[in-house]
């Protein structure tokens, strides 16, 4: 189903919270040391009735588990029409898709689709772009330069971000969202009717942290307004821009919740 979506598509990005409940029964304190900074943000923008997104699914389900890597899925809503609503879907997904198009300019919109580190496309199953794609935006000016850090205790999270590595860089938004690492679905209808589909590190709750401004900040936030039935880690990533015309990446930090 790769191909440019419908230019008449209406999404809309709600600042609305998601919340729910999750029954976390041990949580340990959790600092990512610098040394494990990840060196690339890869999101993948998938859909249940994709046929051509099953490969892509997976590809980032291998992704997930390399360490310098934060692999995300981000469901969209924008091929329920063809007979199968995507049970994960979110508009919030394809509005950031659809922004990302717009800073790039090219109006390439399409499942499956990755964007890496917030500046570069690639089809979702093409392991080797995506490879490239990484290597290429690593060399870019204040690329995943910000050491961020997350820390668990009790019932809140605190997020550190740190100076960037490279002055220059001195603004970006600080995003936190929960995931579920591992969601297999059944599909009973649409393209891929008859399978079931395991997604990798699938977004489920998204919440804008505050604005850093290049000094060292914190914030600490209730996992009560993060967590869902099925959640089990969180990301954190520190972009340049705004969610209505997103930049590249500056940082982010990955921990289990469980």
């Amino acid at each position: 189903m790769t191909g440019m979506m419908a230019s008449n598509l209406v999404s809309r990005w709600s600042g609305a919270l998601w919340s729910g409940a999750l029954g976390i029964c041990a949580i340990v304190a959790v600092i990512r040391p610098a040394e494990a900074d990840p060196r690339a943000v890869v999101e993948l923008f998938t859909s249940q009735g994709c046929s051509s997104c099953p490969p892509a699914d997976k590809v980032i389900g291998d992704l997930a588990k390399d360490p310098s890597i934060i692999a995300l899925s981000m469901p969209i809503d924008y091929w329920d029409y063809l007979g199968w609503k995507d049970t994960l879907a979110d508009s919030r997904f394809s509005a950031r898709q659809r922004a990302y198009s717009r800073m790039r300019g090219d109006r390439e919109v399409y499942t499956p689709q990755v964007v890496v580190n917030g500046a570069v496309h690639v089809i979702g199953s093409d392991r080797s772009g995506i490879e490239n794609a990484i290597d290429k935006t690593d060399t870019g000016t204040g690329v995943m330069s910000v050491p961020v850090t997350m820390s668990l205790a009790g019932k809140q999270i605190s997020v550190s971000v740190a100076e960037s590595k490279e002055p220059a860089i001195s603004h970006g938004e600080v995003w936190i969202c929960s995931i579920a690492k591992s969601v297999p679905i059944e599909i009973s209808r649409g393209e891929n009717r008859g399978q079931q589909i395991t997604y990798h590190n699938v977004v489920r709750n998204l919440l804008k942290v505050g604005d850093w401004n290049g000094h060292p900040e914190s914030w600490t936030v209730p996992l009560e307004n993060l967590t869902r039935d099925g959640v089990d880690g969180a990301v954190v990533y520190v972009q340049d821009g705004s969610r209505e015309k997103p930049g590249p990446m500056l940082g982010a930090a990955y921990t289990s919740l469980h």
